[in-house]
């Protein structure tokens, strides 16, 4: 079974506080990691390779630093671990990351089954392995909880979806693309041998050219969406201290609240 995950490297957000220095490391570089709900699809990936055998292939867009993300996968227990990168690719939008990534999984080879995570933690627009599954016309089960069965004999596959209200069993045909939410398994730590050995590791780069795109189709020409990050407003707070024994202020914050019509 060949497999392959999309993964992102996003900022590391238990280092970044609210403030204009956090933003600023949010947007500059700061503190990175693998995408948290990429975790879970790596996982998945895995333990499908350890039930079914196969080859587990980690695709990540991104700049050069993405490289250590890519080896904690390795490190984690992938296979392969390929980085895309090309300053034509910066300013890309969900719909031109996609387009890259189907470009990628084009040039990688057969397949059959794609993981991607819920969403990314700095944009959270869960699009853009929606829009891989659409360039590739393949099907597509998106907040998979549970993978009930994969037939390879009669490439099928049957999974629950977590929904708000419900949990939702599904088939498809293989090959597919899922996205996974963090209740379908618990990530793994690398272990010191595959540390050292995606310490070791060399991780390919393919460019612009490597995958046959136009620089109208990547970055800012080729999005229909750009972003643009501020903090919210300041919002100024008054507090008002309530003296005396606890029933005279009890009763004196019951009127307090009476007043301002929150009760």
């Amino acid at each position: 079974m060949n497999i392959i995950v999309l993964m992102k490297q996003t900022p590391d957000t238990a280092q970044l506080s609210g403030t204009v220095d956090g933003l600023k490391l949010s947007e500059d570089g700061g503190p990175r990691i693998i995408n948290p709900w990429d975790e879970y699809s790596i996982e998945t990936a895995i333990q499908l390779k350890e039930s079914h055998g196969g080859h587990v292939t980690v695709l990540c867009v991104g700049k050069e630093e993405a490289t250590e993300a890519l080896k904690t996968s390795l490190a984690m227990g992938v296979d392969e671990a390929i980085l895309i990168s090309d300053p034509a690719f910066e300013g890309s939008d969900c719909l031109a990351t996609a387009r890259i990534l189907t470009e990628a999984i084009k040039k990688h080879g057969s397949f059959d089954i794609i993981v991607g995570g819920r969403s990314a933690i700095d944009g959270n627009m869960s699009a853009t392995a929606v829009q891989v599954a659409a360039l590739l016309n393949i099907p597509q089960i998106s907040y998979v909880a549970d993978l009930i069965e994969i037939n390879s004999e009669t490439n099928t596959i049957k999974a629950v979806r977590l929904l708000e209200k419900a949990r939702e069993t599904v088939n498809s045909t293989l090959p597919a693309l899922i996205t996974v939410v963090k209740e379908i398994n618990e990530p793994r730590y690398p272990n010191l041998i595959g540390i050292r050995k995606a310490a070791r590791a060399e991780i390919p780069v393919w460019n612009l050219d490597d995958l046959g795109l136009n620089t109208d189709q990547v970055g800012s020409a080729g999005s229909q969406v750009t972003w643009e990050i501020d903090l919210p407003p300041v919002r100024e707070n008054q507090l008002d201290l309530i003296d005396g024994p606890p029933e005279e202020a009890a009763k004196k914050l019951i009127d307090k609240l009476m007043e301002e019509k929150v009760i």
